[in-house]
């Protein structure tokens, strides 16, 4: 195998990071602008890297047309310490949360949450059908005394995403947007706070993205630990300890890139066209491949899917491994076939898969 070769890689995260992203990347490995330092390896307080920062938070804002009212956290410990944060940071000792739970992600924010203060009401729980749907905005009965409903508007495990916007009916709204952040348009004035692990459309692991409106960072309380408190972190720019330079320089080159394509309304276009691909070659199949997710919550990133057996399951992802297809294996809790076509995931890699996926049909099935 020529070890310089790139394969298609269908994992769920780290995901794909564009071509022409590493390519920049590689060229300025051993001296950024000249500097003869790499990211890497310079100050977080110098002047350079401030540039980067600022670019990596500019390139967000532009994407996501941010009002000035919103902030552009870079923070570490991924989506799994936001899971905390939250709380810590909005769920008063006497007030209570509201929760949509649709898959394991949002499961797990409940989970930490109710090690917080205050009370956590899980308002839709998807588990008792096995996580196959999203619920319609009219089954949502949101707590108007609520301090915020917390959502994940994309689960990666059974490939499940909200195709809109949640109301919040007054209460703010914290999102977990880590697998589709920056994949379509999105009302921000819907959102008090998203959160995002960089791992799947941002950039590479180590980074999350927080945009916190200010209206809810005044509410933080005082005496947080300094590494759990937003209002810590949009004072100190993000710094209040040394980031992830060389994952936040990737972001601004990231977004840069999608910026390029035309922003999120072009690859949304492309995320709709090459989901459409692979759910079309598991509709017309008659049975032999069937989707996991309800076709109303259909994921755009993360296409599940299953064959008669698991026996059948495993011939297929050893086959497409030894085709140039990777992480296509379904996550451990579920089986099957997860194909995580993130933006970067080039439409010939979908193409590829549909082939295979008729011609595995049309000898195994």
């Amino acid at each position: 195998m020529n070890k310089e070769a790139r394969i298609f890689n269908f994992s769920s995260g780290p995901g794909v990071i564009p071509t022409p992203v590493l390519e920049r990347a590689r060229d300025e490995m051993l001296s950024l602008n000249g500097s003869g330092m790499s990211v890497m390896e310079m100050s977080h307080r110098s002047e350079i890297f401030e540039e980067i920062l600022s670019f990596a938070e500019q390139g967000i804002r532009d994407i996501l047309a941010l009002p000035n009212d919103y902030r552009v956290l870079f923070l570490q410990g991924g989506a799994s310490l936001q899971f905390s944060m939250v709380p810590l940071n909005f769920l008063p000792s006497d007030g209570s949360s509201d929760y949509v739970v649709t898959g394991v992600w949002g499961e797990k924010a409940v989970n930490e949450a109710r090690k917080c203060r205050g009370g956590v009401n899980v308002i839709y729980d998807g588990k008792r059908d096995g996580y196959r749907t999203v619920p319609d905005q009219g089954e949502l009965r949101v707590s108007s005394d609520a301090a915020y409903i917390h959502y994940t508007s994309n689960e990666t495990i059974d490939g499940l995403e909200f195709s809109y916007d949640l109301d919040g009916a007054g209460v703010p709204i914290i999102c977990d947007a880590s697998s589709n952040i920056l994949s379509k348009p999105i009302d921000i004035s819907r959102y008090a706070l998203i959160y995002a692990g960089a791992q799947k459309n941002l950039g590479p692991s180590g980074v999350t993205v927080v945009i916190i409106k200010d209206e809810l960072l005044e509410r933080a309380p005082a005496g947080l630990p300094t590494l759990l408190d937003y209002r810590n972190f949009a004072e100190n720019n993000s710094m209040p300890n040394t980031p992830n330079t060389w994952g936040v320089y990737l972001i601004g080159l990231v977004c840069e890139w999608l910026k390029e394509l035309g922003g999120v309304t072009s690859i949304a276009k492309i995320n709709a066209e090459k989901a459409a691909m692979i759910y079309e070659a598991i509709d017309s199949s008659d049975g032999f491949y069937i989707g996991r997710a309800k076709r109303s919550a259909r994921s755009r990133m993360n296409v599940t899917f299953q064959l008669p057996t698991a026996e059948l399951d495993g011939k297929f992802c050893t086959q497409a491994e030894a085709a140039g297809m990777s992480g296509l294996r379904g996550h451990r809790s579920v089986g099957g076939i997860r194909s995580s076509i993130y933006n970067a995931f080039p439409k010939t890699g979908v193409e590829r898969l549909v082939d295979f996926m008729a011609d595995f049909a049309a000898t195994n099935g």
